[in-house]
């Protein structure tokens, strides 16, 4: 007689959290590597803060400079990462036929978005601290509830990242890298990022109003600079977006 051997490691797919969570730890350290990547979600929004927040370059209103921009900046760091990084990412991933290959794995589809969404959280986390400790030490004197801000940057990492995946997914890489950086410089300028939105005129400060820059900057800087309640108004464009995002981007998303 033949005794059955036992047999380790046991064969077979690992289990669907751990796979997770394995593409989301690979996913954050590609995005840490990648110099560009670092270029849009880290030193572009730190140099941004340091320059206006210490030199007179644009007129921000009555109070430190630092209390209109810091807000600002938050969200800044929140559609580099979410939308301007991941869209360009992604795509180039699509190009290459990475995402073809790991949609053939175990992991599944909805799982490696989950991965991607993860990554973003985390990125997120540490930018978000950066930005912080800056402002803090550039004599920042944030205001207002937490929970508010938490809500915000939440609503607007899923309104950027249905916006993102949608671009990615649709467009070729060339065209989807082209296309995020424009939006991202024009959504700079004219998203009350670092330039109040009463400064343009008030036809266009209306439609400006209603983009998702604008909603997270503007609330953000509601709660942190006025120390305003539930910023319900942003809230509500945030999460129109973000519906209309994902949902866009999970009927259109092209694998290859």
């Amino acid at each position: 007689m033949t005794a059955t051997g036992i047999y380790s490691p046991k064969p077979g797919a690992a289990p669907l959290s751990r796979m997770i969570a394995a593409q989301a730890v690979l996913e954050t350290k590609m995005l840490l590597r990648n110099g560009e990547q670092l270029l849009l979600t880290v030193i572009i929004p730190t140099l941004l803060l340091v320059l206006f927040g210490t030199v007179d370059v644009v007129d921000t209103g009555d109070g430190e400079a630092v209390d209109f921009l810091a807000p600002g900046i938050l969200a800044l760091a929140v559609m580099s990462t979410a939308f301007t990084g991941q869209a360009i990412a992604t795509g180039f991933e699509r190009r290459y036929g990475v995402l073809k290959r790991l949609a053939a794995s175990p992991l599944p589809r909805w799982g490696l978005m989950t991965a991607k969404t993860l990554s973003v959280l985390v990125t997120e986390v540490l930018q978000v601290t950066l930005v912080t400790v800056i402002a803090l030490a550039l004599g920042w004197d944030p205001q207002g509830d937490p929970f508010s801000v938490f809500l915000l940057l939440v609503l607007g990492t899923a309104a950027f990242s249905g916006l993102g995946l949608l671009m990615a997914g649709t467009l070729k890489a060339e065209a989807t890298l082209a296309a995020a950086n424009l939006v991202f410089l024009l959504l700079l300028v004219g998203g009350g990022v670092v330039v109040p939105l009463d400064r343009f005129p008030e036809a266009a400060q209306d439609v400006l109003g209603l983009l998702p820059i604008s909603a997270l900057s503007e609330g953000l800087r509601d709660v942190l600079q006025h120390g305003a309640g539930m910023p319900w108004g942003n809230l509500g464009i945030l999460a129109a977006w973000a519906v209309a995002g994902l949902a866009a981007a999970g009927a259109f998303f092209r694998w290859e």
